[in-house]
């Protein structure tokens, strides 16, 4: 009797026989009809995961795609840095300091940018030590901007 518990709770070749066959039978049936729920299910999944690294890195989620890589979060910051220089240009009064320093960084941003893709293809402690220094230059950067935008 206690061999037959212990034999009950195993998976037998006949039990997988048996449910081979009602897959057979109840698959073709329910697969139709299950499909179109995975399928929309596995879309919303990945629609969320794409609008959390949007977020994450401050960008639109159309956007999202030229933003990839190991650089990509520096890409993403060098970006938004670029659009607040875009600002300080466009500010009306913008003192000639300003617009000096609007073009000063706009040259820095463009080599730390040309830094961070030819990092993508160093060793990994190379490349990390290259995207620190891009990113203490990015803080300075930013830093000067927030003062110059007043805030």
């Amino acid at each position: 009797m206690a061999r037959k518990k212990v034999a009950e709770g195993r998976f037998t070749p006949a039990k997988a026989r048996n449910a081979l066959a009602v897959a057979k039978v109840v698959g073709p049936a329910v697969l139709p009809v299950v499909t179109p729920f995975v399928v929309q299910g596995a879309a919303a999944v990945r629609e969320r995961l794409e609008r959390r690294r949007a977020r994450k890195l401050g960008v639109a989620v159309d956007d999202l795609g030229r933003f990839s890589g190991r650089g990509g979060a520096l890409h993403a910051r060098i970006a938004g840095v670029a659009t607040g220089l875009g600002e300080v240009r466009g500010k009306p009064g913008a003192a000639a300091d300003d617009l000096a320093f609007a073009d000063g960084a706009e040259t820095t941003l463009r080599q730390l940018a040309a830094a961070v893709r030819a990092a993508e293809r160093m060793p990994t402690t190379r490349r990390k030590a290259a995207h620190r220094a891009v990113s203490g230059e990015l803080d300075r950067i930013e830093e000067q901007l927030l003062k110059t935008l007043g805030v």
